[in-house]
């Protein structure tokens, strides 16, 4: 297939499209940069540095012989992009190309503007770039299970079957995000659905859990293929955060009580997921929806493993609790399927298998360039922010 992606000089763009490359499929990147001039905004890094996006794919070329078509531009810029898209005229779009940080959207009324004008006027675009240049086009959505929020009952997979005043319909399932950034993937998803009832277009929107890991088959061909280690309090996960404070011999701050439960995949099951809904793409005028994730913990489950692993290799790591920065449940029923994945053939790779440790020797690796001051918390639900984000 000739396979857009969106989004491919980021953290899952990258690799993603590196692993559709090695797969034999014709792919092309699509990015504004805009990721790395975050870094620069808060004064933040990449754990493991990464070249230009130019380097990468030129050495990517070197080593497999495969070529990966560049288009550095901002999908919000319909005259940029929609040539660029009837240029390389994919039969596939793989849409990573969003703000994708809770606290990032939610620093000030500036940063919650940008996010949701920059994800949902971006999608539109493309959607109206898909109806109009390539009806029969599929387009593969990175959502997120955090659209949800953590409901009362069990989570279905996008859609729910409820009996009111003796008569039953399927609707989409209740959303309650929980940031800014949370609330633009629930309006790209209900623009999706639209533009897939009024147009017949084929789209498949992956809720995503969290993600680990940065090794995978294609990036381990040489160092300068890895992809992002975020860590800080803005971008990166609490499992990055905890690793990097064992590894520095720091305390792990558990915001709250630490019973924020989520799901979690590893970064090699986000490259089979999108691959397999690719393969299996939707039919015309449907907006189907899976739920990305393989395994659920909470946020002291996740300090308590990497304490565990840190001790195995001599660390003596301590947790904290710090007052939860967030407006959330601490403590609440969580309980999401994901079964369509797996019966399209997912085979999961789980965080006991060792993770923990290989990720754990690749920050000792680089732990002389962390920027100790970016973890602890700086961005709070509630409070209003210092004049210096406005």
């Amino acid at each position: 297939m000739r396979i857009l992606v969106i989004g491919g000089d980021g953290y899952l763009g990258w690799p993603t499209a590196l692993h559709l490359s090695q797969r034999g499929h014709e792919v092309a990147i699509l990015d504004n940069l805009v990721r790395r001039s975050y870094d620069h905004e808060l004064g933040a890094d990449t754990l493991i540095p990464i070249p230009s996006i130019h380097e990468r794919v030129r050495l990517w070329h070197q080593l497999t012989g495969h070529h990966i078509q560049l288009y550095i531009g901002d999908l919000c810029d319909y005259t940029f992009f929609e040539p660029a898209f009837k240029g390389f005229a994919p039969d596939a779009v793989v849409h990573f190309g969003e703000q994708r940080s809770a606290p990032y959207s939610m620093i000030d009324r500036r940063h919650a503007t940008y996010t949701q004008t920059n994800n949902v006027v971006g999608t539109l675009n493309l959607l109206y770039a898909i109806a109009e240049h390539a009806p029969d086009c599929h387009l593969v959505k990175l959502g997120t299970m955090g659209e949800y929020g953590t409901p009362n009952i069990d989570i279905e997979e996008g859609y729910i079957t409820i009996t009111h005043n003796g008569r039953t319909d399927t609707l989409p399932f209740p959303k309650q995000p929980g940031s800014f950034y949370h609330l633009s993937k629930v309006h790209d998803s209900h623009n999706i659905m639209f533009a897939c009832r009024i147009w017949g277009i084929r789209a498949t929107d992956l809720n995503q859990g969290v993600v680990y890991g940065v090794e995978t088959d294609a990036t381990n061909l040489d160092p300068r293929l890895l992809t992002r280690f975020d860590y800080d309090a803005v971008f990166g996960t609490a499992l990055n955060r905890f690793i990097v404070q064992a590894v520095c011999g720091v305390p792990l701050t558990v915001y709250g009580q630490g019973g924020q439960t989520r799901g979690f995949l590893d970064i090699r099951d986000t490259l089979a997921c999108v691959e397999l809904a690719l393969l299996n793409p939707a039919d015309r005028g449907e907006f189907r929806v899976f739920n990305q994730f393989t395994e659920q913990f909470n946020v002291l489950q996740l300090a308590e493993l990497v304490k565990h692993a840190a001790a195995a290799h001599g660390i003596n790591a301590q947790i904290e609790h710090l007052e939860n920065p967030r407006v959330e449940k601490e403590s609440h029923y969580y309980n999401a399927k994901h079964q369509k994945l797996i019966d399209l053939g997912l085979q999961p790779h789980y965080l006991s298998d060792t993770l923990i440790d290989s990720v754990m020797h690749i920050v000792n690796n680089h732990k002389h360039l962390v920027r100790h001051d970016t973890i602890m918390p700086s961005v709070r639900w509630r409070a209003t922010q210092s004049p210096t984000h406005s």
